[in-house]
């Protein structure tokens, strides 16, 4: 139902957009968040936002770097990201929570789509 793409290689202080395609539902009653799994690490919350209710969280070490944003017409969040460091390789993984609230870990999303790896060089 979630579909996560756009994962690649890239140098440190360069950019990278992520998308994540939601079918047979909208995004806009939804929760959406993004995570990434750095290995032997656990999964962590990088950013989400409700956008009914008009909330949006983004980690510190991701604060000013990156954005989430959604295109209605395509369905489609982004996640853009800037400045790249390598401590930011990792497998990215969006997901979706139903409701006006805004989801704080992995556990509070019912829907995930599959990881995408970004890697970054230094």
């Amino acid at each position: 139902q979630l579909q996560a793409s756009g994962g690649g290689l890239v140098q440190a202080g360069g950019s990278l957009r992520l998308s994540c395609v939601a079918s047979g539902r909208t995004f806009s009653t939804y929760a959406v968040g993004w995570f990434r799994q750095a290995p032997g690490k656990e999964r962590d919350l990088v950013t989400v936002k409700n956008w009914s209710a008009g909330r949006t969280y983004y980690a510190d070490s991701v604060k000013g770097r990156f954005t989430i944003s959604r295109d209605n017409a395509k369905n489609t969040v982004y996640l853009q990201m800037s400045s790249l460091k390598p401590e930011d390789t990792a497998v990215y993984y969006c997901a979706a929570d139903l409701g006006t609230h805004l989801p704080s870990n992995q556990y509070e999303f019912p829907y995930w789509g599959q990881g995408t790896l970004v890697t970054v060089s230094s």
